[in-house]
């Protein structure tokens, strides 16, 4: 797996395929992230965003390879094992980006509530707002293994596949990544800050799912 994770993630760089999600992000954090805006809020605004970034670069790399170098890869590596490496190179990428996103709004987020009455305490501020974007991450994910190939084939059914699951797992009342966002947006209002660790577990444990049926369905299809 190593070989192959070291493969994808070079064919991820060398594609420039990447530069339009990270335009996207670095725009909606441009316009989201602001200097003296209330630390929470930044962070559930830097976390949103990331979902649908990670949707997109799942489609970046399991799209990447030509058909002949995938089979070629496939056939010496198979092909659920291709699949999986391509799809955890963008979650790689995609928690690089949380991290990054976390650092910015720790660093020009305010530490109090949006009415500037109550100190927020930046740690736990910080904390809460990576787990938020690494949970929001881990639903992209979902999304682009469920929306993409091997499911989706055709470019024509995947990419409005994936625009729509993605509005849908954002802002449905029982989405993982719904709770998370409207958790640190509540923290803003009241102070108290609570780490969404439920919605984390649960984005995980989605996250795992989706990826298990894409990769079950390349070795079927491959």
């Amino acid at each position: 797996m190593t070989a192959l994770l070291r493969y994808q993630a070079a064919l991820l760089l060398r594609s420039h395929r990447w530069l339009p999600p990270l335009l996207l992000y670095g725009g909606s954090m441009a316009v989201g992230v602001q200097s003296g805006q209330p630390v929470l809020d930044c962070a559930g605004w830097a976390a949103a965003t990331l979902l649908p970034v990670t949707a997109w670069l799942v489609r970046v790399c399991v799209t990447n390879e030509p058909p002949a170098a995938r089979d070629c890869t496939a056939a010496a590596a198979g092909p659920w094992r291709v699949h999986l490496a391509a799809v955890a190179v963008a979650l790689g990428a995609a928690l690089l980006l949380a991290a990054a996103g976390a650092g910015i709004v720790a660093a020009v987020g305010d530490p109090h509530t949006a009415d500037r009455r109550t100190v927020v305490p930046m740690g736990s501020a910080t904390a809460a707002g990576l787990v938020c974007a690494a949970a929001c991450a881990l639903l992209g994910t979902a999304v682009g293994a469920l929306c993409n190939r091997p499911l989706l084939r055709s470019t024509a059914w995947a990419v409005p596949a994936t625009l729509l699951a993605t509005v849908a797992v954002l802002f449905a009342g029982a989405s993982p990544a719904n709770a998370a966002v409207t958790g640190l947006v509540t923290g803003s209002r009241t102070g108290v800050v609570h780490v969404p660790l439920l919605p984390f577990a649960a984005a995980a444990a989605l996250a795992a799912g989706a990826v298990a049926v894409a990769c079950a369905l390349a070795a079927r299809r491959t």
